[in-house]
């Protein structure tokens, strides 16, 4: 197994700079303490998902009797319902009865963190089913020690990217935060949709067919 091409498909598939904007979106009004937690749950989830999808995922899925297919249609509705709200430039978590309380802020960020940031924002089913690919490449502990190892990597790089993020909504202001939460809505839309027909079509093959 090339040790090099698994931390570059991640990087790429995980691309937590393109996820700014959504987490920009996602905690609007939280304060910066919540935010920076919500940073580092969203880092610690993505590190999870990585290794234990390298080290599981195979397992798990066969266990539950998953197929990556009924994931993606899954993961792509969940992507779906929140692009919907970001076209109303509305927070599709932090709107609640405004999360009046601290605590609830706080426990909406870690929440924001897993769903839909970390799962599938972050770490959908493209990333487990190229951790699961290449695990079951492997012929050595270590080399799973590796791939256990990139999601470490690719963690940091998310708590790096988000912490950044407050530097970013101070330039856009307002404003320019609902013209992007708008546009990336309508991209996210898209996504959503391919990422459930991908599924789709690979549980329903037939739909690919032309009538006869």
């Amino acid at each position: 197994m090339d040790l090099y091409k698994p931390l570059i498909a991640l990087l790429a598939i995980v691309n937590p700079i393109g996820v700014i904007p959504f987490f920009i979106h996602f905690t609007q009004g939280f304060t910066r303490e919540q935010r920076q937690r919500t940073s580092r749950v969203a880092a610690v989830a993505a590190f999870v998902v990585i290794a234990v999808s390298a080290l599981a995922g195979l397992r798990i899925i066969e266990f539950f009797g998953i197929s990556l297919a009924s994931f993606q249609v899954g993961g792509g509705l969940l992507l779906l319902m929140s692009s919907l709200q970001m076209l109303n430039a509305q927070p599709a978590e932090a709107r609640r009865d405004d999360l009046a309380e601290g605590s609830d802020k706080a426990d909406a960020g870690a929440s924001i963190a897993i769903v839909p940031l970390t799962i599938p924002l972050l770490t959908g089913p493209a990333t487990i089913s190229t951790m699961i690919i290449y695990a079951d490449k492997t012929h050595h502990w270590w080399q799973l020690g590796v791939l256990v190892g990139y999601g470490v990597i690719v963690g940091l790089t998310v708590w790096i990217a988000f912490s950044l993020s407050g530097r970013i909504a101070k330039a856009l202001g307002k404003t320019g935060i609902n013209v992007m939460t708008r546009l990336m809505g309508l991209l996210l839309a898209a996504l959503s949709v391919e990422v459930m027909s991908d599924g789709l079509l690979k549980l329903f093959p037939g739909l690919a067919g032309g009538g006869s």
